[in-house]
């Protein structure tokens, strides 16, 4: 008889769908952390997260919840008065009806990227993403059996993905799907709204199924961004309140799906999350009456933006990607090294500031370069920016 036992280390060996590469902004992130418990101060520039507080008016609310409401499953869609704001949201801003009806409430955007790709695509499956462009993608969709299909943008698309890289890299070999994030992490680039249309149209027309990462709405600096949703109905467009709204640590997102799609959500929503968290269902309704503190925070982000692009190019870091929404500054840091990774390792400990390598973002050409965030405060920032200018002085000499 065939013995079909498994030796007994096999039973603790991980999947090969887990094996997937380090997120390296948490990293550097850990890095810091271990520095700072030997007593030393680090700016922080590596995490893509707003340092102010979550605004007053928004943990108010909360609290007053917690002292009156029952903390109890919500329906696996999200509150609806919470999808009504939602769907009220895109009328004020884009002047857009989309129902409440096609609108799921997800725990951040990282289950919503998670039930649009299980909705979306089987094992197998092709799916384009820009690079460099936001590294949970691809261990996401690796992690499903689904292949990622990287677009190197350049200057010359203004390092965007436009309707002509997709369609040729359709007609090399076809893609299922393709995702896209504007303003995007790490360049911080905006597609403009032809350039988006085109897209919409050009994944409708192919048959290519299209996700559109908009977690950094409300945070553009020259011109609104617009939603997807203004040239296709068949779009997914995934957001969070984690970005513009301040809520990082509240973990709440939503995504608005094609009516076809919300009871297949529906069902899976039920069964990997039941329900998003109730006490930031009820904060993000409030987060949409929070505008005057949002757009002072922004207001900080732009000061800092400002900060970054006169003094950047003093220091030798002038190449970077232009600067039109969120608050990352891409940087190429060729000149300088061939090692992003052992680069902000120097800087971390040697210059006592946390970056994130470019490897992070695109694994062709991100030893070149490294990501730095304004999103702290003033005050930390321009820090870093002295601590960073002095670093690179020495590094030089």
């Amino acid at each position: 008889m065939q013995d079909r036992t498994k030796p007994i280390n096999s039973l603790v060996t991980p999947s090969r769908r887990s094996r997937v590469t380090p997120f390296y902004a948490m990293e550097v992130l850990s890095a810091a952390a271990v520095e700072e418990r030997a007593g030393r101060h680090i700016v922080h520039m590596e995490i893509g997260e707003p340092g102010a507080q979550t605004p007053l008016s928004i943990r108010q609310a909360a609290a007053r919840a917690l002292e009156s409401e029952r903390m109890s499953y919500t329906p696996a869609l999200g509150r609806p008065t919470l999808r009504e704001k939602i769907a009220r949201h895109y009328r004020d801003v884009y002047g857009i009806d989309v129902p409440a009806s096609r609108i799921a409430v997800t725990t951040g955007s990282s289950l919503g990227f998670l039930l649009a790709f299980l909705v979306l695509f089987d094992p197998g499956a092709r799916v384009a993403v820009a690079s460099p462009g936001y590294p949970a993608y691809r261990t996401i969709l690796e992690s499903q059996g689904i292949e990622v299909v990287p677009i190197e943008t350049s200057a010359a698309s203004r390092f965007v993905v436009n309707a002509a890289m997709i369609e040729a890299e359709h007609e090399r070999r076809p893609l299922d799907g393709v995702l896209l994030m504007s303003p995007a992490n790490p360049t911080g680039t905006m597609m403009t709204p032809q350039t988006l249309a085109e897209v919409a149209r050009t994944c409708d027309r192919l048959g290519i199924r299209f996700i559109s990462d908009e977690i950094y709405h409300g945070l553009t600096y020259d011109a609104p961004a617009r939603t997807a949703l203004e040239w296709s109905d068949k779009v997914v467009v995934v957001n969070s309140f984690s970005k513009y709204f301040c809520m990082t640590g509240w973990r709440i997102g939503w995504l608005v799906l094609p009516e076809e799609l919300v009871r297949p959500v529906e069902l899976l929503a039920q069964s990997l999350a039941i329900s998003v968290p109730t006490l930031s269902q009820i904060a993000a309704e409030a987060a949409f009456d929070a505008r005057e503190e949002l757009e002072v925070l922004k207001a900080g982000y732009a000061r800092n933006r400002a900060m970054l692009l006169q003094e950047l190019p003093g220091m030798g870091l002038g190449n970077f990607h232009p600067v039109d929404g969120a608050f990352y500054v891409y940087c190429d840091v060729g000149h300088l090294t061939n090692d992003s990774m052992e680069f902000c390792k120097r800087l971390l400990v040697e210059g006592g500031v946390a970056a994130t390598p470019g490897v992070d973002f695109d694994r062709e050409q991100g030893h070149r370069a490294m990501r730095i965030c304004f999103a702290g405060s003033e005050t930390d920032v321009r820090e870093g920016l002295r601590r960073l200018g002095g670093w690179l002085s020495g590094a030089k000499r």
